[in-house]
This record gives C-alpha cells, structure tokens and sequence, in this order.
C-alpha cells in the first residue's frame, strides 16, 4: 500500500512535468496496483524521492541563503497544498485529482524557473537552451488548447479518457450514457458491457444496461443484470424499481408488485415508482389501487404529467366522467401547458356534451403540438358528434395526411363522406 500511494505521488509529478496524460475520473482501476518488487514502475518512484531529497537538503543545507529562500518557497508551495489529498491524514476518495495539482503546480514554476536561471548563468549555449524552454512553453501552449476542446462537449471529453484509463469501469460507462442519451444504444451497450467487466459490481452500469436491454425487449438479460445489481446493493432503488417494470412485462405481477413495494421503501419520495406501481394495478384491473398510487406520484411530483393522464384516462374509461374532469382540470391549474392533459381533458368533455369546452382544448392542444393524428382525428369525432360537419371532415383528413393507418380514423371518415353525399342529394 505504501509503495502504491507513492506511486501515485509520483505519476501526479509526472502530470506537473508533462501533462499529456489528462482524464477526468483516474478511478476504478485506472491505475494498476504495483503487485511485485520487480515492477518496473518502482524506478519512478526512486526518481521522485532522489529529486525531492536532493532539493530539500539543498533548501536545508546550501550555503547560498538566496537559494535556501527560493527552495524553501517553492518546495512550501509545491509539497503542503498537496498533503490533504496524500492520503497520509485521512483517506480521499479519489486516486489521482488534476485539481489537486493546481496550487502544488506554484512550487513548481518556482522551482523551474529558478533552475532555468541557474543552468542559464552555466551554459554556453544559452540561446539552445532559451530555444528549448520556448519549445516547451509552445508544446504547453498547444496541449492546453487541445484538452480545452475536449472539454466543450462531454462526448469529446469522455472519449479522451478512453486512451489515458482504458482499464476504468467509469470512463467506459460515461461513454455509454453519453451514448444512450443520444439514442445510439447499440454503441452504448458494447461500453456498459465493457463497464460491467472491468468492475462486475458496478451496479449502475448494470442498471442502465438493464434499462437499454428492456426497451429492446431482450427482457430476461435485463432481468438478470437488474437482479444482480439488487443482490450487490440491496438499498439501490432505481434497480428494484426497474426490475419491477421488467417482472411487470414478464407478466410476474406479485413479483413486479415486490419489487415496486422495495424501492418505495429505500426511496420513500419516488414519483416514478409510485406512476410504474399504478400501471401494474391498472393492468391487474385494481382500478382504486391504481389510482391511490398516481395520486401518491402526483403528491410527491405535482407536474407529473403521466401520472395525471393516466387518472383522467382510468376514470373516463370507467365512466366516472365528473371526476375525470375534475381531476384533469386539477391537473391542468398545475401544468397548464401539457397538451396531452389537454387532449385528455377534452375527450371527457366531450363524452359529457361540452362541446364548446371540448373544442377549445383540442384546438389549443394542436397548436401545442400541430402534428399529432390522434388529436385531429378525436376534434374531428366531437365535430361530427356537434353536427359541424364540414369542420369533422376538415380534421379528418389532417389526422389521415398525419397518419393514414389512424385506427378509426378512416371508418369515421367513410361515415361522415356517405352522409355528407346523402345531405347533398336531398339537397339536390
């Protein structure tokens, strides 16, 4: 252990002297553990105490009292900013931190600059040597630039700690949410896989590999690495939450119901379990139950717009249309700009005679959102219920132009042309 914190002593003088090997996390393996004396990394680890002795017993022991200041400052500066993350006073949770080199890095321009004065006043070549410490300011220059452009979007800056700490879990799994967020899911599954083999007890790679797999419907993987990662931190709510939404598509509802219950219980305030527990009561037709627990999602989240779609669509479909209405108007006061509330809202109107109602929120819900079919397609029913027939013909047509397989859709509209043909030749 102490020949291994000493390595790593040296690897973040190594990134003072030349910062070429830049990562954000140095994590989860990224460095490997010194095993053996005959590793050859433990010659860097001689250098780093032969240059730090040489220079405190000259800051010491020097007759020069200018270089013994000097020194002295710019050792001060380099080793005491460092010593909180030394590991020698307490534990830190990280191996290697470049923020922690900044201060440090003070001492040693001191230290550098005082050596260049002092090989300047030695050399004969002092223009070489001038040339050679501009080259390193240049090459400094230039890596500085680099890494600020990998630092303008996270996938550059993931993808660049690929090469530094190949062997790190979380470098591999950053690439793969990264990746996932994009909707590249293939790409982010290879690096979730790749995560989960360098660290098998990485329980969130395992969730969100588990979470890709399941929206694939490769539903028995899914399963297992969601159960792995319960068994390993049993306290992980998302993963019991997840394996509950995975058991529910098995049809395993008493499991699915466990599993539910569990991550409510290590996350007491968790809307979207809560939203997930209320789909598998409404599927098991424990319609009271469903609600109870929408309703729960909506106290713990009041602009959880799923959960209210859900009650106002549960309720119009059992027929409880006074209540619906008063749900989706609750609902409404708290999300006002929620077409699909609007939507819903509208068909209970609508099944209620509120015509005008009705057409108010279907209209304003397609200006929200012009292009979905269903929403022509409903306006153009509660059209063709109110006798607004030209209008009903209007909006069946956009929700067939939108959408030409819109289930209903087209028997609606085949309805409404044999009517209109029948008006037109009584009218003829």
């Amino acid at each position: 252990q102490v020949i291994n914190y000493n390595y790593y002593y040296s690897l973040n003088a190594w990134l003072l002297l030349c910062p070429w090997w830049l990562c954000f996390d140095w994590s989860m393996g990224c460095i490997p553990l010194i095993k053996s004396v005959s590793d050859w990394r433990i010659i860097a680890l001689a250098a780093l105490w032969f240059c730090l002795i040489g220079l405190i017993c000259q800051a010491l022991c020097s007759e020069d009292s200018h270089k013994r200041r000097i020194l002295t400052l710019g050792l001060g500066f380099l080793i005491i900013p460092f010593l909180p993350a030394s590991n020698l006073f307490f534990r830190v949770g990280f191996v290697i931190a470049e923020r922690v080199i900044y201060l440090p890095s003070i001492g040693y321009c001191i230290l550098f600059t005082y050596g260049f004065s002092l090989l300047s006043k030695q050399a004969k070549q002092k223009k070489i040597l001038a040339v050679a410490v501009l080259g390193i300011l240049l090459i400094n220059v230039m890596r500085c630039a680099f890494r600020s452009s990998q630092w303008r979007s996270e996938e550059q800056l993931f993808r660049s700690a690929l090469s530094v700490c190949p062997l790190n879990a979380k470098v591999h799994y950053n690439v793969g949410k990264n990746l996932a967020d994009k909707g590249n899911q293939n790409a982010a599954i290879k690096y979730y896989r790749e995560a989960v083999r360098l660290n098998p007890k990485y329980v969130h790679a395992m969730n969100n590999l588990g979470n890709i797999l399941k929206e694939r419907n490769e539903l028995q993987e899914a399963e297992e690495l969601l159960s792995l990662a319960v068994q390993i931190q049993p306290d992980f709510a998302a993963a019991w939450m997840n394996l509950g939404i995975v058991q529910n598509s098995l049809r395993r509802f008493e499991e699915a119901e466990q599993s539910y219950w569990t991550a409510i219980k290590h996350r007491k305030k968790y809307p979207d379990c809560y939203y997930n527990l209320g789909r598998l009561y409404a599927d098991l037709n424990r319609h009271v139950d469903a609600l109870n627990a929408w309703r729960n999602a909506t106290v713990l989240k009041p602009e959880h717009s799923l959960a209210w779609n859900n009650m106002i669509i549960l309720l119009d479909n059992t027929g409880n249309l006074a209540q619906a209405e008063a749900v989706g108007k609750e609902a409404l006061e708290l999300i006002p700009n929620d077409h699909s509330l609007m939507f819903s809202l509208a068909n209970v109107l609508g099944k209620s005679q509120k015509y005008k109602e009705s057409e108010a929120l279907f209209l304003k819900a397609i200006k929200a959102n012009p292009n979905a079919a269903s929403y022509h397609g409903n306006l153009a029913v509660l059209y063709h219920r109110w006798g607004n027939l030209d209008l009903a013909k209007k909006h069946y047509e956009v929700s067939l132009k939108l959408d030409p397989m819109a289930p209903g859709t087209k028997e609606n509209y085949n309805l409404l042309r044999r009517k209109l043909e029948q008006l037109q030749k009584k009218g003829g």
